[in-house]
């Protein structure tokens, strides 16, 4: 009888493997057939194998930097790590205009968003600390995704005060009840980061456990939880994990130490003995590093940056993090002062003289928009709900030019009306802590049916519900002015602006006096 020998591994990653043992007294066949099996049913699957990948990065994997990263070079990209009690929550929205599937929360906000540009390459990464919670964001995501992923690494608070990220290194039953739960109850790959734990020995059980529960790689950050990016990488501890499993190992943590241009990836690849390497900090001054003939100027980064940011209706105050992060020491020069005082993408876009190109991508998208809408269903009408106007309504900052708000609308019409001041009234709804407003003009109240992420665009939101009701102009760019606020036009020179900025606050002041509080949440007033 044929002797078995000490290993044969089929890789999670890509199912293929170099040997197969095969015993023909005991149906060898049968082993070969299996063996097809999985090859066949792994046709497509991402593999983790021999790959340069974009770290999961808060506040920055957002689909800009993203799609960046891929087209400079990277392999996978990872989204931001997602808490998986918000993402279940979300609901999944094809986005015609955008061209993007868009994972929306109830306040509407936007918490995923993905392209086909990334489609196969994009892996979702979640914080999570419960297995049937994670299942659940798991197959919501599954379709549109490469591969899940599990923080099991990240020390800030955000993080860990749930249980989640590196919070789970002490629980290695729990790490292995999610990850076993994914593997089983998703098609596709399930992998997870985690950091090194204080000694040697217990990294290696821990990374065991792991790879028993079936994922497709593990990614290894070298510096315990403690430890930050100004202590060394231990590329030693990376390294004895990858030589003690079978899976793809992922090297992380090299950014400040090891990796400063394209070459330095295959150094600390080398230096750690891992099959792949992950970038974080490298790619977020410069996602040109994946460029295998070599960096491009921050400068132009940026702007290819920006591009996407506008493509894709980026959040603006993202946005400009992430600009901010590339231009690193220079932010507080006179050009990053003006990047780091504009308020919307069109203002960052005149900050890189993108406006051009910023006007002709808003006239596209508003064309698709527009096509859309009049293809499918009409408008909204405002409707009574008891007492209160309502409309699904949304403030869009870019919608308005800078200092013009339908609140500053609002306040000079019921002036010239002689009517009293508005009245905003605010609450917070207490799952997702997102704000709705109901603004009280000449005893009626107007509100927007849909919540929204600031109490400022809540406020807005309801103003423009008032506005609409009555026919009134409210301010958007195009929009002719109706005599209301004709003291500030986008085309003021620059010292009239600054006087009309010092009116609107005394203006929003006087507002403040009228403000009720609603649930415990301050109507303080502001533009």
């Amino acid at each position: 009888m044929a002797s078995e020998p000490e290993a044969c591994v089929v890789h999670a990653c890509c199912r293929s493997c170099d040997e197969v043992w095969v015993d023909p007294s005991v149906g060898g066949w049968v082993v070969k057939v299996v063996l097809r099996m999985m090859m066949a049913s792994s046709v497509g699957r991402l593999c983790f194998a021999q790959k340069t990948v974009l770290a999961p990065m808060v506040r920055v994997g957002s689909l800009p930097m993203r799609l960046l990263a891929l087209d400079y070079g990277a392999d996978i990209v990872y989204c931001e790590e997602l808490i998986d009690i918000k993402m279940a929550q979300c609901e999944r929205v094809v986005n015609d205009v955008l061209e993007t599937v868009d994972f929306v929360a109830p306040d509407e906000r936007v918490m995923f968003r993905t392209c086909s540009k990334e489609e196969g390459r994009v892996v979702f990464q979640m914080g999570t600390a419960d297995p049937e919670r994670a299942l659940a964001v798991a197959k919501l995501v599954e379709n549109d995704v490469a591969a899940v992923d599990v923080n099991m690494g990240c020390p800030k608070e955000y993080s860990t005060k749930g249980g989640m990220g590196s919070a789970l290194l002490s629980e290695p039953e729990k790490i292995e009840a999610i990850l076993s739960t994914l593997v089983n109850g998703i098609s596709k790959p399930v992998t997870c980061k985690i950091r090194i734990l204080p000694t040697l020995e217990d990294t290696v059980n821990l990374v065991k456990r792991i790879e028993r529960t079936g994922v497709a790689a593990i990614a290894v950050h070298g510096r315990m939880k403690e430890e930050r990016p100004r202590h060394p990488v231990h590329c030693d501890y990376i390294q004895t994990v990858a030589e003690s499993v079978s899976v793809p190992v992922i090297a992380n943590g090299g950014s400040s130490d090891v990796v400063k241009t394209f070459e330095d990836i295959e150094r600390f690849r080398e230096a750690t003995g891992a099959s792949s390497v992950m970038l974080a900090r490298a790619a977020m001054w410069n996602p040109s590093i994946f460029r295998r003939q070599g960096a491009l100027s921050v400068e132009e980064v940026m702007e290819e940056y920006v591009r996407y940011a506008v493509r894709y209706d980026n959040n603006p105050f993202n946005t400009k993090y992430c600009l901010c992060q590339m231009l690193r020491d220079r932010v507080e020069s006179p050009f990053g002062k003006r990047l780091h005082a504009a308020q919307t993408n069109e203002e960052i876009c005149e900050v890189f003289g993108m406006t051009d190109f910023y006007n002709k991508t808003r006239a596209e998208l508003d064309a698709r928009k527009a096509a859309l809408q009049t293809n499918g269903d009409p408008p909204q009408l405002p409707r009574l709900v008891e007492d209160v106007v309502t409309m699904p309504v949304r403030f869009e900052r870019r919608d308005y030019p800078p200092q013009i708000t339908p609140k500053m609308y609002l306040l000079e019409w019921s002036r010239k009306e002689k009517l009293e001041q508005p009245v905003y009234e605010t609450e917070q709804r207490p799952q997702d802590r997102a704000f709705q407003s109901t603004v009280i003009v000449d005893d009626k109240k107007y509100r927007s049916a849909l919540w929204e992420k600031s109490k400022k665009f809540a406020e807005q939101a309801a103003a423009i519900v008032c506005l609409r009701t009555l026919g009134l102009p409210e301010g958007r760019i195009g929009e002719e002015r109706g005599g209301l606020v004709n003291k500030r036009k986008r085309d003021d020179e620059s010292a009239a602006r600054k006087r009309h900025v010092s009116e609107a606050k005394e203006e929003e002041e006087e507002m403040v006096c009228r403000t009720k509080v609603v649930n415990g949440v301050c109507g303080q007033t502001a533009c």
